[in-house]
C-alpha cells in the first residue's frame, strides 16, 4: 500500500460518506468525497487516485455508468473500484437489475450497510 493512499468515495448520502471516511482516515488513507458520478469524473481529472469506493444509486450519474466510463478509459482503467450497494435489499423497488450489480465492472462489491472491517480488508487486498 502506498504511504498515504488516496481514496475517492462517491456517495450521495452524506451520512454514509461520512461513515466511510471515518473508517478510512484513522487507517492513514486520504479520503476525498463526491456526491455522484458526474462530480467524480470532474474530481478524477484533478487528482491521482489509488482506489474508488462507489455507490450504485445516485443522481446525475449512477455508479454503473461511472464505473463503465472509468473502466473504458485507458487513463483510469487500472484504478480499483469497490461498488457499495443496497440494491440487493431493495431490488424490486429500483430500476437497477440484480444482474447489473453482479456484472458491473467493479473489482469488488460490498452490500450496504458496509462493515468497516470488511471495507478495510477489501481495500487492503486491492491496494496490494
Amino acid at each position: 500500500m502506498p504511504a498515504k493512499a488516496r481514496i475517492l468515495v462517491v456517495e450521495d448520502n452524506m451520512d454514509e460518506a461520512k461513515l466511510v471516511k471515518m473508517a478510512l482516515e484513522p487507517e492513514g488513507y486520504e479520503v476525498i468525497t463526491t456526491a455522484n458520478g458526474k462530480q467524480a469524473k470532474e474530481q478524477i481529472s484533478k487528482e491521482a487516485l489509488d482506489l474508488i469506493v462507489l455507490d450504485v444509486m445516485m443522481p446525475e450519474m449512477d455508479g454503473f455508468a461511472f464505473c463503465s466510463w472509468l473502466k473504458k478509459n485507458k487513463e483510469y482503467e487500472n484504478i480499483p473500484v469497490i461498488l457499495l450497494t443496497g440494491v440487493g435489499e431493495h431490488i424490486y423497488e429500483t430500476k437497477y437489475p440484480l444482474k447489473g450489480v453482479m456484472h458491473a465492472d467493479a473489482d469488488e462489491y460490498l452490500e450496504k450497510p458496509v462493515k468497516p472491517e470488511a471495507l478495510l480488508d477489501t481495500i487492503s487486498k486491492l491496494l496490494k
